[in-house]
């Protein structure tokens, strides 16, 4: 764990994506202008339809 972070949520991706997520790890800061890191991590949840319990997501 990061020192400044109590929890953690990860994710896999294939190998046929890495290029994609490499491009999304390098354009992070203008992606994240465009759409808020909260709302991108519920979308996901909610799009791979992870359970998850509202109250403890954020905290």
């Amino acid at each position: 764990m990061f020192g400044w972070q109590e929890g953690f949520g990860a994710f896999t991706v294939s190998v046929s994506q890495k290029d994609r997520v490499a491009r999304y790890v390098r354009d992070q800061v203008d992606h994240h202008a465009r759409e808020a890191f909260a709302d991108e991590y519920l979308r996901l949840l909610n799009k791979h339809e992870v359970e998850y319990d509202p109250r403890y997501v954020w905290d």
